[in-house]
């Protein structure tokens, strides 16, 4: 490794600052069509090594090449890579991108996987995408020594800062804080639980109850093949929501989030769920408007966990997690350093690989050619003695020459 590849590693990034989530969805790549696709650009454009990540708000290519990265590179470079899109998508896409270079390029990463640079400070998701991303490029052949030395830095570096830091201790998503909420009232896995709604929300808050152990789950939404979709994956019952009304199981925590513009669960029906028990139940009404009335609160002994509370507090972890983000700067500036030294080391190791190789030759030269008749005259004694002095001599010249070039050379370079 060249020391100049660290000024050859480049990022093009595009990402929730400049763009719509649909718009980067635009830029989303099949992991079935990825390796040709990727193979391909890296082809047209003198691309050494390539990394490919998607996320939801967020779609970044890190690479190197000793080609300059103009806007005709990056023209170029959508269109090798989606060949199929229009040519106002490509001239929107050049206008919104974030590129990065060398040094700068590095510290983005450490960065991305840090989290400090998402959309939501704090999310220790990135840092299994990133990893993720790795092993999907190099399972393509698509990366190389560089990119495993970045990125194997990138990982240890983030997961200092998740360890030494707070920047992940508070939730920040409603969906994290409402399934703490519910967490604290001690609820029994085998609770009835009814979702009404199978939207992204509840749909995701669903999927972290089930995680958790949950595995009593009846799902109710107007359209009966989505609530189906989510139940399956639940493994529990779905039902179409007009049967609410006549639902007469009961409930032990009630999870709601429709886009209804009025309250959907009234007095009547909610009564029509209780089936009479008197026990306290949980609400969590994540939609906005609220869909369960005010008056069910007034009147009956209800936990309730609303989305306004749920943001405030989001909003009050979020400022927490910031106050945090000068202590990830500080590791990251460290870890920055360190890399520019792993880089040069690793320059001079791939440098001097021929060296052993070349001495193991003399050697063999030496016993073979130059003096083999005087060798051939020689005891056997006299031989073990001359072989363990060689290969004594062998491994000193390797180790000792090796260390000083890589201290010669790492302070000149």
């Amino acid at each position: 490794m060249k020391r100049a590849v660290l000024d050859s590693f480049h990022i093009i990034a595009f990402t929730h600052r400049q763009l719509e989530v649909n718009q980067i969805g635009l830029l989303h790549i099949d992991s079935n069509d990825q390796k040709q696709r990727l193979q391909n650009v890296r082809s047209a454009l003198s691309i050494d090594e390539l990394l490919f990540l998607s996320t939801c708000n967020r779609v970044e290519f890190m690479f190197t090449t000793e080609e300059l990265i103009t806007d005709a590179f990056i023209i170029q470079f959508i269109s090798a890579l989606y060949p199929q899109m229009e040519e106002t998508k490509k001239r929107v896409f050049l206008s919104n991108n974030e590129i990065y270079s060398g040094e700068e390029a590095v510290n983005h990463l450490f960065s991305v996987a840090s989290s400090i640079d998402s959309m939501i400070v704090g999310e220790r998701e990135i840092i299994t995408q990133v990893r993720n991303a790795y092993d999907q490029s190099n399972k393509h052949g698509l990366t190389g020594d560089f990119m495993r030395l970045v990125i194997k830095h990138t990982i240890e570096t983030a997961k200092r800062v998740y360890t030494e830091t707070s920047i992940a201790t508070k939730p920040v998503s409603v969906v994290s804080l409402a399934y703490h909420k519910l967490k604290l009232t001690k609820l029994a896995l085998d609770a009835r639980i009814l979702i009404v709604g199978a939207g992204v929300t509840n749909t995701n808050l669903s999927r972290f109850l089930k995680k958790h152990g949950f595995t009593n789950f009846t799902v109710f939404n107007r359209t009966l093949s989505k609530a189906e979709q989510l139940a399956k994956e639940i493994k529990g019952k779905a039902l179409p929501l007009s049967e609410l009304q006549q639902y007469a199981q009961g409930f032990d925590v009630l999870l709601t989030c429709t886009g209804t513009d009025h309250h959907l669960i009234g007095l009547p029906l909610y009564e029509q769920l209780l089936q009479k028990e008197s026990t306290r139940k949980i609400v969590i009404d994540l939609a906005i408007p609220q869909d369960l009335h005010p008056d069910i609160i007034d009147k009956y002994p209800v936990n309730y966990i609303s989305v306004d509370v749920l943001q405030k507090e989001s909003n009050q972890n979020l400022k927490e997690r910031s106050k945090e983000v000068q202590h990830v700067e500080e590791i990251l500036a460290e870890a920055l350093f360190s890399f520019d030294y792993l880089v040069k080391e690793r320059s001079v190791e791939l440098a001097m690989r021929e060296v052993p190789k070349q001495v193991k030759q003399i050697k063999t030269t030496a016993i073979n050619e130059v003096f083999k008749q005087e060798i051939e005259s020689m005891d056997e004694h006299s031989k073990e003695v001359l072989e363990k002095v060689l290969g004594y001599m062998e491994k000193k010249y390797i180790s000792g020459p090796m260390k000083l070039a890589k201290d010669i050379l790492i302070k000149n370079t």
